[in-house]
């Protein structure tokens, strides 16, 4: 069965839900999402929201920020856009009842407690306790269940974009979008949905390494996925490895708030001795990137295989207020925040590289754009600025609706009857399915061990050597098997995993997140500009 809509978002994360409530304003809306509607990375955001709200604070401030710590390759219009826009969307939210954390100073228009986090020059984080991402996300959720020209669609998992080539095999000046082929997961059948305009906003690609702070929905999906279409790709080699998740064996990799640092929270080594005064003049509050370095340094030199966090020294009733859901999933874990030194260990968090697109979310393929984690706006630059994220999925989810709007009226809908159904006559079902597991394992380990904070010539064209055999492996695999999750999974991860191998090579440079042992230094005369990566199979 082919069904229509104007509108195809495939994500439910916080972009896709701005884009999806934008967007039903010019026509019908479909969303699909891989798992349940309640399952993003933007529902594991702890911290909260970078926004210039208080009297003291100015969007220069902001923006400069952003600019210090993405190290010269932020898009400066692209911030500017994000910072000034900000505020808009924060009271945006609150008229559609999002309740964040209020503050007895009158400070802010809206009275909220604003709190600080590392890079940040004042306190700018609207939060919800450390809950805010799934706060945000139960709210749009419920917004959108009363929109009557949106359809969610849970459980359907999009495998590839329907474009121009599917129908024509001439080449064209430039790749269109009309859809995409989406398996359901529950009837186990594949159908096209044709669009007008295609929204990727799927998230990021933590689970391309062994340790992440990510949910197990986050394998590259659409990055892959535009790829293969002949997407242009940048910067993906520049991944955030957020510097303190819980060390614990039953605690996969929960990620424990950049917040807690900006409250006080001092990183330790085990025997108690403060370290980062040796790696950067704001310390325990230093950027993301040499945070997670230092960590890294700190733990190769020692041969243990953790670090701690000490917040025994602030209010334990504070403690316990600001950070309930910390507090309480330690708790589990039988450590005690408020008594007790926290085991931490970096892991994959972040992704500030993806599909290229504009300042309204247009990528290089005709009526398909991107926003959220999965595209590269330029905001981000060669390192995250902490809570910029969720911001830019707010002000560029919501841009790229309005995009999209404006044009809709002039995008004709394409004849179903020019989309061939999917063809899966010549695949079999297969048993060996331990071998996906092993595939997949295999990927991530590579990565986590060649393809991490620190990285060299040597380790990257070992990672890529392995990737490449994998790669094909696994499209003969693809190719000759009946579709599921995991297979599909397994080939967007191998695919992502290979596009951050190839963008890190690359780049002959230290950079923000890209730190390599062959070049050390930062060479701004050669390398101040993006890493691009285009499949030019339909050039």
């Amino acid at each position: 069965m082919k069904e229509k809509c104007d509108f195809l978002i495939i994500g439910s994360g916080i972009a896709g839900l701005t884009y999806a409530i934008q967007a039903s304003r010019y026509g019908s809306v479909i969303l699909i999402t891989k798992k349940q509607d309640t399952d993003s990375n933007t529902n594991y955001a702890q911290g909260g929201i970078a926004c210039v709200l208080d009297s003291n604070d100015n969007f220069q401030s902001h923006i400069n920020d952003t600019l210090i710590t993405g190290k010269g390759l932020c898009n400066k219009n692209a911030v500017s856009i994000l910072v000034e826009e900000g505020p808009e969307r924060i009271k945006e939210l609150l008229d559609w009842g999002v309740v964040f954390s209020k503050s007895a100073k009158k400070t802010n228009p809206f009275s909220l407690h604003l709190g600080k986090e590392g890079g940040h020059s004042l306190n700018r984080i609207v939060h919800a306790d450390d809950l805010t991402g799934k706060m945000v996300e139960e709210r749009l959720l419920k917004k959108i269940r009363t929109i009557k020209n949106i359809k969610i669609y849970e459980h359907h998992f999009a495998i590839d974009l329907i474009t121009n080539h599917h129908i024509s095999k001439r080449k064209k000046s430039q790749t269109c979008c009309y859809g995409a082929y989406v398996l359901d997961t529950v009837c186990s059948t594949i159908n096209p949905i044709i669009s007008r305009i295609t929204c990727l906003a799927s998230g990021g690609a933590g689970k391309v390494y062994l340790h992440t702070t990510n949910p197990d929905i986050a394998t590259g999906d659409g990055i892959a996925m535009a790829f293969r279409a002949g997407a242009t790709i940048a910067n993906m080699e520049f991944i955030q490895f957020h510097p303190t998740t819980l060390y614990h064996p039953d605690a996969n990799s929960f990620l424990i708030s950049e917040a807690l640092r900006g409250f006080g929270a001092i990183l330790k080594d085990l025997d108690g001795n403060e370290f980062m005064d040796k790696y950067h003049s704001s310390k325990s509050l230093a950027p993301r990137d040499i945070v997670a370095r230092a960590i890294d340094n700190e733990m190769k030199i020692s041969g243990k295989n953790h670090v701690c966090l000490d917040i025994r020294h602030v209010s334990a009733s504070q403690v316990r207020k600001h950070f309930p859901n910390i507090y309480s999933r330690c708790k589990e874990y039988g450590i005690d925040i408020t008594k007790e030194l926290i085991p931490v260990v970096p892991a994959a968090h972040y992704l500030c590289g993806g599909i290229q697109v504009d300042i309204n979310g247009n990528s290089s393929i005709k009526n398909l754009y991107a926003c959220g984690e999965v595209s590269c706006t330029g905001v981000h630059g060669a390192n995250r600025l902490a809570s910029n994220s969720l911001l830019e999925a707010l002000v560029f989810g919501r841009r790229a609706a309005m995009n999209c709007g404006a044009r809709i009226k002039n995008i004709p809908m394409i004849n179903p009857m020019l989309i061939p159904e999917w063809d899966d006559s010549i695949t079999t079902d297969n048993e060996e399915w331990i071998l996906l597991a092993h595939d997949f394992k295999e990927i991530q380990s590579v990565m986590w061990d060649y393809v991490g904070i620190v990285r060299s010539n040597l380790r990257l064209n070992r990672a890529l050597r392995r990737i490449c055999l994998l790669e094909k492996e696994i499209e003969n695999f693809y190719r000759r098997t009946r579709i599921t999750v995991p297979l599909l999974e397994l080939r967007n991860i191998v695919t992502t995993a290979k596009l951050i191998i190839n963008s890190a090579l690359k780049r002959k440079e230290s950079r923000g997140l890209h730190y390599t042992t062959d070049y050390p230094e930062t060479n701004n005369r050669y390398w101040k500009h993006d890493t691009i990566i285009s499949n030019r199979l339909h050039k």
